[in-house]
């Protein structure tokens, strides 16, 4: 199916591959992006929520750029970058490495450690951190997922965010799980690319105006998200696939479907604090999953 250039597309919110101890596993990082680019996705995401991102330091983070573009992968329209950090400093060191590697784009997370903040506030980081980036920030979606910052970007914000700095902030990842706020992001904002992280809601948005995703699944089944992204096509089996992992922890539980998929067991380990699952939900995740997608196939 061809890309439909005004169209975010599909971008695989790519899971980390770890080595026992909490180094990344750079070769299987290479062998999954790849799949993924080959399945059906329009770019990959590093270092976003799945990725484990927030763990990852800048030398994990330059390491995985590099490995990825020394294999063939055109960062300039297949990469995107993960940005989540409490402090500007940081923040501003994340994202000036992608960028500096010729990134197509950031997805930028509010500060999350303190609690509680204002519009202002945000305002103020958000302005600190573009400016610090100077002439090189461009395509930056601001990341909204209140489960796990606890800090929301809201429309009003969105709105002064994309007046202040136009065409820097190119679009806004919805992750609230709540289909009121992409509605409400769509209507304010319909002219940025609107994403959305709950692919249960993603083809009816797509419908009315979301231009696609960066999600976890997509790790497994970009085939089936593709329909969904292009033409608002709803999957019964996406459905049923994201309701069976959500009733895990969601990031071992979709790293060890990524190794059920490749035949390698490797690529279940996790980066503390987060833990792998036990042999026996791994054997039971799998065995769902073969259910849910062998459904399709038949």
């Amino acid at each position: 199916m061809p890309l439909d250039r005004n169209r975010f597309g599909l971008s695989c919110a790519i899971t980390t591959p770890m080595r026992e101890g909490g180094g990344v596993d750079l070769p299987r990082l290479v062998k999954h992006a790849r799949h993924v680019l080959a399945q059906g996705c329009d770019s990959v995401t590093l270092y976003g929520t799945t990725g484990e991102g927030a763990a990852l330091g800048l030398p994990a983070r330059g390491a995985m750029m590099g490995a990825l573009i020394g294999a063939g992968i055109d960062p300039a329209s297949q990469i995107y970058a993960g940005v989540a950090a409490s402090s500007l400093h940081e923040a501003v060191e994340q994202g000036r490495l992608a960028l500096d590697a010729g990134a197509k784009g950031l997805l930028v997370a509010p500060p999350f450690y303190f609690k509680g903040v204002s519009d202002e506030g945000l305002y103020r980081w958000f302005s600190q951190f573009f400016e610090k980036l100077g002439g090189s920030v461009r395509n930056v979606v601001l990341y909204h997922i209140p489960s796990v910052t606890a800090v929301d970007i809201s429309v009003g914000l969105v709105q002064r965010l994309k007046t202040a700095f136009p065409g820097i902030v190119v679009g806004v990842k919805d992750s609230s799980g709540s289909y009121a706020n992409t509605e409400a992001l769509l209507k304010a904002h319909g002219e940025l690319a609107i994403l959305v992280g709950d692919e249960r809601q993603l083809a009816k948005a797509v419908r009315n105006g979301a231009q696609g995703t960066i999600c976890g699944v997509a790790n497994l089944v970009p085939h089936l998200l593709r329909p969904m992204v292009y033409e608002g096509t709803d999957s019964p089996v996406v459905n049923a696939l994201v309701d069976e992992i959500c009733s895990h922890p969601v990031l071992p539980a979709v790293k060890a479907l990524v190794g059920h998929l490749h035949g390698d067991a490797g690529f279940g380990a996790m980066r503390a604090p987060l833990e792998a699952l036990d042999e026996g939900t791994r054997q039971r995740l799998f065995a769902a999953f073969d259910r849910i997608t062998q459904a399709k196939a038949a």
